[in-house]
């Protein structure tokens, strides 16, 4: 008979922003957080976006407990580290209920719904309509 392997203690995630969709896996470890398998500083050319998508981590001093290991697609820069963002902190609420009230209360767990108006016929953009000309 084959010995069961002990699986690791993990937590997951789903974020998604814009167009963007990010599968987050939270593992006990030194605080190292890998984007499709690169570094996450070599993977986002922007600091504010790596500072965003750590700020579930450092409001739950967190920073240094967890490895984050990302699975992400679709969008932006910008789109993507709010998925990731939402992401961290819905694996951070399966691995501790009490951090519901800290993330709760910043705004992290809220999906941020907004996303880019289609182009509607007769019109040059979403809204932006041609010149008016009275003559």
């Amino acid at each position: 008979m084959a010995a069961k392997k002990k699986t690791p203690v993990q937590y997951k995630g789903l974020g998604r922003r814009k167009t963007s969709s990010a599968r987050v896996i939270l593992v006990p470890g030194t605080g190292v957080i890998t984007v499709n398998g690169v570094l996450v500083d070599e993977y986002m050319p922007y600091a504010t976006c790596v500072m965003d998508l750590k700020q579930p981590l450092v409001m739950t001093s967190n920073v240094d407990h967890f490895d984050v290991i990302v699975n992400v697609i679709g969008g932006g820069f910008s789109g993507q580290a709010g998925a990731i963002r939402l992401g961290i902190a819905r694996a951070l609420m399966e691995a501790s209920p009490e951090y519901r009230a800290i993330l709760k209360k910043a705004g992290m767990i809220t999906r941020d719904s907004r996303a880019k108006e289609r182009k509607k016929y007769g019109l040059k953009s979403a809204r932006r309509a041609p010149q008016f000309s009275k003559r």
